[in-house]
């Protein structure tokens, strides 16, 4: 009798070696700059509040962080995840760096990989779960994604409008990003090689493939935590849902 090939598992990926400038503040106890995944939102660093909506996703083999050298903050909290000090100069290089370390840890290219931001800390697993029951048989994958509800506006460069897009078809990307190990890291070589800039997110080094990546419906709270007052309205999202499950 011929075996049943083992089935493609599914892994993910958080890129976390960025120093998120745009929303920089010192650090509580050290006075030094504090990259915004590791700053405090309801009660614990805002990755934190990320990786358990990954633990608690029972097919999901394993979650592989990616940090900069010589960051120790996984060295000093305890986390649901393997560590890897692997971190490039870019996010789409530290995705491609994890997605090596991956292949070295014993994953196939035909196994799944769910890259996801550290700093979409508002991620749930009912998300995260529907993105894999939507891309499993997919041929090729795809990402959680919001319909655009505001009226689209492009600028003349001079700080006016332009014309007014129309909005019917378009989307904000979002992650968890869900391709093949295999096709993302072919992809991720040839993007990078050609233009790393033009590298934004996984679904744009797939489409440079022409492949077309499935859109999923996300969420509007699962917006990346970016900007000072974004913090804010995270921390009232991570207490309202401590408060309902309490």
């Amino acid at each position: 009798m011929t075996e049943s090939p083992t089935p493609a598992r599914c892994y993910a990926l958080i890129p976390c070696a960025g120093s998120g400038s745009r929303a920089q503040a010192p650090g509580a106890t050290t006075g030094k700059p504090l990259a915004k995944q590791y700053q405090p939102v309801a009660g614990q660093p805002m990755v934190m509040h990320t990786l358990a909506a990954f633990a608690a996703v029972a097919c999901i083999r394993d979650v592989l962080v990616v940090v900069a050298p010589g960051d120790d903050f996984f060295e000093r909290h305890s986390a649901p995840c393997v560590v890897r000090d692997c971190g490039g100069d870019s996010r789409a290089r530290s995705v491609r760096n994890g997605l090596h370390d991956l292949f070295e840890q014993g994953a196939r290219g035909d196994d799944w990989v769910l890259v996801h931001d550290a700093a979409r800390c508002l991620v749930t697993p009912g998300q995260i779960e529907a993105l894999i029951a939507a891309c499993r048989d997919d041929p090729v994958g795809g990402l959680l994604a919001h319909r655009l509800p505001d009226t689209l506006k492009q600028e003349d460069g001079a700080g006016r409008v332009a014309r007014t897009l129309p909005r019917a078809d378009k989307w904000l990307a979002q992650t968890p990003q869900m391709f093949r190990i295999g096709v993302l890291s072919r992809a991720l070589d040839a993007a990078l090689a050609a233009d790393p800039d033009a590298v934004t997110d996984e679904a744009s080094a797939i489409e440079a493939l022409g492949l077309t990546p499935l859109l999923v419906p996300g969420g509007a709270l699962n917006f990346k935590v970016t900007y000072p007052e974004d913090f804010s309205l995270a921390e009232q999202v991570l207490r309202g849902r401590a408060k309902d499950q309490a």
